[in-house]
This record gives C-alpha cells, sequence and structure tokens, in this order.
C-alpha cells in the first residue's frame, strides 16, 4: 500500500462568539453560519457560546444527555457533512470545533483545556476553555473565554486573560502553551468597555454612525498599546454597532435601570507564533488587507467580521468572522483500508495498512458511521483494534447495519483523540439474516 504524500488544501476557518445568556436555544441557527454553509466552502467551524445554562439541575440533566447548544449545533452541521471534533464545556462557558468529515484524519492530536477565574479561580462561571490540534501539521488553539464584566475591572480582565494562558498547558510536542501554537484564535465575552463617553453620547454616535469615535476609547484596543500580553493579537475592524447590551426580545439597547453603555464585549482576535520573520504589526496588518505572516510562510486572512443583530434571545448579539488560513501542503495518510465485496456476513472483513510512523495503541478502534455521523462516538458499531501486528478485524452478525444508506469505516487513535482514516463511502443494499446476501458495493 502507498503512502505517498497528497496535496491537500485547508483555507477556510468560521468561528462564532454568542453570550447567549442562559436563554433557551432558538428553533434555527442556520443563518448563524453564514449564507454559504451548505456549500461546502467552510473547512471548519468553531462555535464558543458564553452564559449556558448552568443551573444544579440543567447540569445534571446536561452529563446525562448532550446539552441543548451542542445537539442544536449538531443537528445544523451534520446534514452538510461537519462534524464534531472536539467539545469542551465549563459552566456556562463553552466550545465546539467542527471540521468537514474529509479532513477528519488530518487533524490529530486533540486535546481540550478549561480554566477557571471566577470567585479567584474556584468557579468556572468566568474563564476560558481551549481545544488545540495540529491541522495538517501546524500546531492551532482555538480559545474561548469570558472575562470579568463593568468598566472597571479592566485590571481584573488583562490579569485574568495572562492566568488563563499560564494555566493551560498540552500534552506532547512542541505546542505546550497556548502561545506556543502556529496560530491562535482568541474569543468570546472578553467584556472590555468603552470609556470616558457617557451613555447618551454612546447612543449618539452610534445613531448617527460614528464608530472611530467610541472605538478610540475601546478599552481592548486601548490595551493593545500598553499590555504586553496583547502582543501580536490581530484584530479586523469593527464596522458593526456594539453588540452589548441589548432588551432581551428586542434590537434596543438597555432600557432597563441600570443602564448599560452598549460595548464591544464580544469579539474574535488572533495571533500568529513569532519566528525568525518579523511578524506585522497590528497596524501594517491592517493596512495589508488584514492578513497577518507565519516566518514568511503560511498566512492568515480575515474575510468578514460582522454581528448578526437579527438574533434577540439574549442581551447580547452573536459575532462571527471568517478566515483564510492558507494551509496547503503534502501531508500523508496514517493508514488506509481495503475493503473488499461483502457476500455473506462472515465475509465483512477489513484490512488496514499503517503507516510507518503511526503509533498505535491497544484502545484503538475501528467503526462503522452513518454519511453524515455527528461526532467520532456517533457509529454504527464499532470493534477493538488491539494486537501489535493486526493488518485486519472483522464485524459480526450482531455489528451489520440494517438501514439501507450510505457508510463509512472510521479508525479512532486513543493516542490521538482523533479519527486518523476514513474509507471512502460505501452503499448497504441489503442486509439480511446470516444465510441471506450482503453486498457492499464501493461508489
Amino acid at each position: 500500500v502507498s503512502f505517498s504524500p497528497l496535496f491537500l488544501s485547508f483555507e477556510r476557518v468560521y468561528i462564532v462568539t454568542w453570550n447567549v445568556g442562559s436563554a433557551v436555544p432558538p428553533d434555527d441557527i442556520t443563518s448563524l453560519f453564514g449564507p454559504n454553509v451548505s456549500d461546502g466552502s467552510v473547512d471548519m467551524f468553531i462555535i464558543g457560546l458564553q452564559e449556558v445554562n448552568s443551573m444544579i439541575n440543567k447540569r445534571l440533566k446536561d452529563v446525562l444527555f448532550s446539552d441543548q447548544w451542542s445537539e442544536l449545533c449538531m443537528d445544523t452541521l451534520s446534514p452538510f457533512g461537519y462534524v464534531l471534533v472536539a467539545s469542551q464545556r465549563m459552566q456556562g462557558v463553552l466550545l465546539l470545533v467542527f471540521s468537514k468529515f474529509c479532513h477528519l484524519p488530518f487533524l490529530r492530536g486533540v486535546q481540550t483545556e478549561s480554566t477557571r477565574t471566577g470567585l479567584g479561580g474556584y468557579w468556572g462561571n468566568k474563564g476560558g476553555v481551549s481545544a488545540r490540534m495540529t491541522i495538517f501539521g501546524h500546531p492551532v488553539c482555538f480559545l474561548n473565554c469570558h472575562l470579568p464584566a463593568h468598566m472597571r475591572n479592566l485590571e481584573q480582565r488583562m490579569e485574568d486573560f495572562e492566568s488563563i494562558l499560564q494555566q493551560q498547558q498540552f500534552d506532547g510536542g512542541t505546542a505546550t502553551g497556548v502561545l506556543d501554537h502556529d496560530v491562535v484564535f482568541w474569543f468570546g465575552d472578553l467584556n472590555f468597555r468603552i470609556e470616558d463617553y457617557d451613555i447618551h453620547v454612546v447612543k449618539s454616535a452610534i445613531d448617527s454612525n460614528k464608530l472611530p469615535l467610541l472605538l478610540e476609547r475601546d478599552q481592548l484596543n486601548m490595551a493593545k498599546n500598553t499590555e504586553s500580553i496583547l502582543e501580536g493579537f490581530n484584530e479586523g475592524p469593527l464596522k458593526f454597532p456594539p453588540t452589548y447590551k441589548f432588551d432581551v426580545g428586542t434590537h434596543t439597547y438597555d432600557t432597563s435601570a441600570k443602564k448599560r453603555k452598549p460595548a464591544w464585549t464580544d469579539r474574535i482576535l488572533w495571533r500568529l507564533r513569532r519566528t525568525g520573520s518579523p511578524v506585522p504589526s497590528h497596524n501594517a496588518a491592517l493596512q495589508r488587507g488584514l492578513t497577518s505572516w507565519l516566518g514568511g510562510a503560511t498566512k492568515v486572512t480575515q474575510r468578514v467580521y460582522r454581528s448578526h443583530m437579527g438574533y434577540t434571545i439574549s442581551d447580547h448579539k452573536p459575532v462571527s468572522a471568517v478566515f483564510s488560513l492558507h494551509v496547503r501542503e503534502y501531508f500523508t495518510h496514517l493508514l488506509k483500508y481495503t475493503v473488499n465485496e461483502w457476500c455473506k456476513v462472515s465475509d465483512a472483513t477489513v484490512r488496514l495498512a499503517f503507516a510507518s510512523t503511526y503509533q498505535r495503541s491497544s484502545w484503538d478502534w475501528v467503526a462503522i458511521y452513518k454519511v453524515g455521523f455527528r461526532h467520532h462516538k456517533d457509529y454504527q458499531a464499532y470493534i477493538w483494534a488491539k494486537g501489535e501486528h493486526l493488518t485486519q478485524v472483522t464485524f459480526s452478525e450482531e455489528d451489520m447495519p440494517r438501514d439501507d444508506c450510505e457508510y463509512m469505516l472510521g479508525y479512532y487513535s486513543n493516542n490521538m483523540n482523533s479519527i486518523v482514516g476514513l474509507s471512502t463511502p460505501i452503499q448497504v443494499r441489503k442486509v439480511r439474516r446470516q444465510k441471506e446476501t450482503i453486498s457492499l458495493l464501493h461508489l
């Protein structure tokens, strides 16, 4: 079996952040993922939520069943060929990472982390959750944060962010810390506010579309010039109105007794690891069309940065960004399948060939997935792939799927926490009992 390198391309990453204010999910969030969600042009969707309902009775239910937001995201994206690669929840802070199923074998070393910063680090209502992996060999980290609220807590926000970066450590490889990754995407309800101007000035500037006036006093923009921890983080221009705080169910900024000032609390930034070649400054990156370079080779370009003002279930509006990651290079499979025609149940054998670089585990397994599966445990059946010299596995009659539809075979690596091999789709024409015929034809 040949394991010669293939020329592969991974380009478009779509990130959403939304403080959902403990609300019940709406019936349909398809528009949150852009107008082209169905055409497969996006390689990966990342969803960062804050204030997911974390009441004690709700959390007990979520232990037994997947939470409502995760279910809704999977129901929305899986019909278009996207699979949940990683998820991490810390009370109300939730991170979901979806990928096109064809990329799964090239997303390796998946790990997640969480850091509590509420109540001095004892409570997870504030803090950060992350997921890291290598994408075609490039280590990438996605970090979803919910930082302290209120105008006066700027210093505490910076301290908490630094604490999150220091505490989150990953096993193996060269990228053990968040900032060690080639690319870091940082997003969430970062809670930075607009200083100096009172609420009337802020609302008047919004109504007259004088957003640059407000951006000059945006705490995050100002902090980039003074806080070393923010060095290298880039953000596209904020051409949409502040996404906080609205009266729930409306498009009207806060009219309650508290009268919170509107602010751009919901943000999406990115950072490239410094290498031998200098990384352009924030301003230079913006002047070059929101493009940043990694060592003069890999580049990240922000294509879209927008709010979704139509959603009213929360006092925040969702924010999304689309990035081109420009990962194009030669890469090899770790394993390949050989599946012959299955004329009877006893022939249901899958032959496996492994690349010499693959490190096997006795906890690896091979599974039968229905095309359109939602995550790596959403299998029809699985069988352990034990044995250092294993070259084939055979499924039993009880394992055989009964539905007349397309299936795939997937190999899950325990060491890499990901599916590292997928077969081409196969059509299950008929599935009968032992003495009848089963035909599986390759498409």
